[in-house]
């Protein structure tokens, strides 16, 4: 009588036939995969951090309504991705996926260079601007914090100061505190849920006023206009001030793709990290929902919120609530649920301590132009965004376009797939497209949204990369995958080449 495989051993089989060896420990159940997506998203940093671009960019209606919009097209997004990871569950994420759904033959072109989307790039791009968002939205905090009660004048200077600060505090943890992460991640899903939770209610609750339902739905503002000067909303039109204002929502709700990454490390994988990329956006939706309408119902006077003397909305909104004390010590909660980034460390290479330092050196480069640029945060927020959104799409869009190789998984959109992949990837290029747009007028030197320019070399460098030198010695992930199955160990130096002289592996055609 035949055995039935236990779902450990249909994870390690599924692997097999990807060209993987099992050598993660496969531990974590659902809910842990979804915890760590949850909290990487983390609803708080997000909105805490772009609260004043929300307020100055549409107002309160463009960000309650435009949650909402935004946590829809996301969902389209997360389904799209979740179907994928469900026929594909390795850490490898987007980049393998690519080559994995790429025509054969197509691999290294696809999970390293297509035409104009080059995934791992824009990945790269991503990760770094979402890294300064978030050390550099933390520095900001902390300075405009360190303005309650006391004498303190904050600087473009000296917020770059705690920055460097900052980053190099995080570079250290995670080059020599990799057996901490785990306990900082369990920490951060009590911090992100049940923190953010009381956070709300204590807000709502104890405000002395509460602005109305129309307020908080309906209340239009443009404050983008600088020294005089009329608003987007004039110069263009209300709409464009609209769409330019979802960054503050479309920013938070990234980050989800860490349950595909920790597909190794999840029982029944196939099922379980689907599900935990829906459910993170599922979940951070409705607790940042609940989070932004207490803010916004919470507002005392909306005019001296959005010009705060403290530069800092939030913190104006729990002066007003708690008092300076009190405002401290929620701030101080807030900070702690920032995340810790640079996300987890495969525990195959322990701590890559090269890459870790490259991503501190460009994220404080990134971050530079904050020293005479009104915008610069915003556009850090954008250029994240954008990278991580358009590596998301990539693969959705490969399995869109050749479907004939997409062998689906246990989760199976079924008929929807196509219609579900097609809003997705329309959705990432509308945004993409919408987020490069300049948010202050007049556009000068000072207040420029260089997110254009930074999305722009990225492609460049991607395209030219390929085309003089790249297509020439990459090879591509399912290259190595072949290398693996005979034995070759790929990441020894001159390994492929030497395997190719003596004819065990064939050239690339």
């Amino acid at each position: 009588m035949a055995t039935v495989p236990s779902r450990k051993d249909r994870d390690e089989d599924r692997l097999a036939e990807l060209g993987y060896k099992q050598e993660l420990r496969r531990d974590w159940s659902m809910l842990h995969n979804f915890g760590v997506s949850f909290s990487i998203i983390s609803v708080v940093t997000g909105i805490t951090t772009l609260f004043q671009y929300g307020l100055n960019t549409g107002g309160p209606g463009v960000m309650s309504v435009g949650w909402i919009v935004i946590s829809f097209f996301t969902l389209f997004v997360g389904l799209g991705m979740a179907e994928i990871v469900s026929a594909i569950p390795t850490s490898g994420g987007p980049y393998f996926w690519s080559a994995i759904l790429a025509p054969a033959g197509k691999e290294a072109f696809a999970s390293e260079s297509p035409p104009k989307l080059m995934h791992s790039r824009f990945n790269l791009l991503g990760q770094v601007a979402v890294t300064t968002g978030i050390t550099f939205g933390l520095a900001n905090l902390v300075s405009t914090t360190a303005t309650v009660g006391t004498s303190y004048v904050p600087t473009p200077g000296k917020t770059i100061g705690i920055y460097a600060a900052l980053l190099i505090s995080h570079g250290v943890v995670n080059s020599f505190g990799v057996h901490t992460l785990r306990f900082l991640n369990n920490t951060s899903i009590i911090l992100h849920s049940v923190g953010v939770t009381c956070f709300a209610i204590a807000v709502l609750s104890k405000a002395p006023t509460h602005q109305s339902a129309k307020f908080v739905f309906a209340t239009f503002h443009d404050g983008t206009g600088l020294d005089g000067y009329p608003g987007w909303s004039l110069r263009a039109s209300p709409a464009y001030v609209a769409v330019c204002g979802v960054l503050m929502s479309q920013y938070t709700i990234t980050g989800y793709d860490a349950s595909a990454h920790l597909s190794e490390e999840t029982k029944n994988a196939s099922w379980n990290a689907p599900l935990g990329v829906l459910i993170s956006i599922g979940v951070s939706a409705v607790f940042g929902f609940f989070l932004l309408i207490a803010l916004l119902f919470s507002i005392q006077n909306f005019a001296t919120t959005a010009d705060s003397k403290v530069g800092q909305p939030v913190v104006q909104i729990l002066i007003d609530i708690f008092g300076n004390t009190g405002a401290i010590l929620l701030m101080v909660l807030v900070m702690i649920c920032l995340p810790h980034f640079f996300a987890k460390v495969d525990a195959r290479f322990q701590s890559p301590i090269r890459t870790i330092w490259l991503a501190v050196i460009l994220s404080f480069l990134l971050a530079l132009p904050s020293l005479g640029s009104s915008v610069a945060f915003s556009a850090a927020t954008s250029i994240a965004t954008i990278g991580l959104y358009i590596s998301y799409g990539l693969p959705i869009l490969i399995g869109l376009l050749y479907p004939s190789n997409f062998r689906k998984g246990p989760f199976d959109l079924g008929v929807a797939s196509k219609p579900i992949a097609a809003v997705a990837v329309l959705w990432i290029g509308f945004i993409s497209v919408v987020f490069c747009l300049p948010t202050a007028n007049p556009v000068n030197k000072e207040s420029f949204n260089y997110t254009v320019v930074a999305v722009g070399i990225v492609a460049a460098w991607a395209l030219g990369s390929w085309a003089l030198w790249a297509r020439r010695w990459f090879v591509g992930p399912v290259r190595q995958i072949e290398a693996e199955r005979l034995g070759i160990t790929v990441n020894e130096p001159g390994a492929l080449e030497d395997a190719e002289a003596r004819g065990i592996l064939s050239k690339p055609k």
